[in-house]
This record gives C-alpha cells, structure tokens and sequence, in this order.
C-alpha cells in the first residue's frame, strides 16, 4: 500500500496546523493511501552544524528525532510538511529538523512526492510555502499542488475549522497528491524511475 508521512511542524499537538494535516490525512485514507501524521514541532531539534560525519555515518551525527524519522522517509512514497508561520517563515525547530533529516539520509528521495501545507492566522503563508517547498525541488520530489496555495487561516483549530475553501484545498490537495502517487507507482512497475544521470558535476563559479 502507498504510504504518506505528514510532519506537524506546530508546537501545538492538535492546533491549526494538524486541523490541516488531519483533513488531508483522511482523505489520503479514503484514496487508498496510509498516512501517519508526526507531531515533531514540539522538540528541541537543534541546527546542522556542517561536520560532514552523516557521509561516514549515514546518519546525523546527532541522535534525535531526525534519525529516528529517517526510516519513515525512506519508507515513503510521499512526504507532508505542515508549519505554522512565524515572521512569514517556518518553524524553526522545524526548518532545523528538515535541513538534518535532507542532508543526513544517504537514500535517495527522487519521484517521493512532497507537499507543503501552511497555517497563519493571517499573512506570510506564501512566504512559507515558497521555503517549505525548496526542499523537495532540491531532491527531484514532484510537487503535489490544489487548486490555490496550501494553507488555512485561523487562531485556533475551530477557526480553521471555518476556513471552508482552506479545507477544502487541503482535500483538493490530498486527492491529487494520491494521483500523483499512483501514477508514479504504475510507471515506476512498468518503466522504472526516470534515467540518472552518471556523474553529478557541481560548478563552482570562483575562479
């Protein structure tokens, strides 16, 4: 069975930003597809700090929440990162454990499809899904998209609960992002993934 991670980046448990997951969550269900949504926000997650030893190790050299979710992304067909925005960005703690969890796992996560859902009670969502996304750009992850932006509005969880075109995005969001999955998983069983390039070349512009 296709499977989906959801991360709530919100410190809060069953906040704004879960409200969001969880509607995505049960539609993903009623697509076929199994979800677990992970409240990760809460933790004291810190920063990478560029030692390099997750390439001897294969795995952050840090031993928290970051490795123990690494065999989840592995096992993953698609990925869901939902954040609340602070001064029109993510999380922190957020950001910290996504910047870990990408640069530390040496499995690849090319054709995993990502997704981005953002909760503000009022702006700087854009801001935020533009960040979020980057991380699935940077790692050959199609990106799931609805029918507008992938965010809520609202103070509270029964507020977003009004947010009706909000929710209803999320639904929109979720019933394209299980297409995607089976689309990639039909090509995948008859084709194979997309032809790899045989060296990857990084360019320098310092002379």
């Amino acid at each position: 069975m296709l499977n989906v991670l959801l991360l709530n980046g919100s410190p809060q448990a069953t906040g704004c930003t879960f409200t969001a997951l969880k509607e995505m969550a049960t539609t993903l269900e009623k697509e076929g597809v199994a979800t677990e949504i992970v409240h990760v926000g809460h933790q004291d997650i810190r920063g990478c700090i560029g030692c390099g030893r997750c390439a001897e190790l294969g795995r952050c050299v840090f031993d928290d929440l970051v490795n123990k979710l690494a065999p989840k992304l592995e096992a993953a067909d698609g990925l869901v990162v939902g954040s609340p925005v602070y001064y029109a960005s993510a999380n922190g703690t957020l950001t910290n454990l996504l910047d870990r969890l990408f640069f530390s796992t040496p499995f690849s996560k090319r054709m995993k499809v990502g997704a981005a859902v953002c909760s503000a009670r009022r702006g700087g969502t854009t801001a935020t899904f533009d960040q979020l996304n980057k991380y699935f750009t940077i790692s050959e992850m199609p990106v799931a998209s609805g029918r507008y932006w992938n965010m809520v509005h609202g103070n509270s969880a029964e507020e977003v609960m009004q947010d009706i075109e909000g929710l209803q995005n999320m639904r929109i969001l979720a019933r394209n992002m299980a297409f995607l999955l089976r689309a990639i998983a039909a090509e995948r069983s008859l084709n194979g993934l997309p032809k790899e390039e045989p060296e990857i070349h990084y360019t320098n512009f310092i002379r």
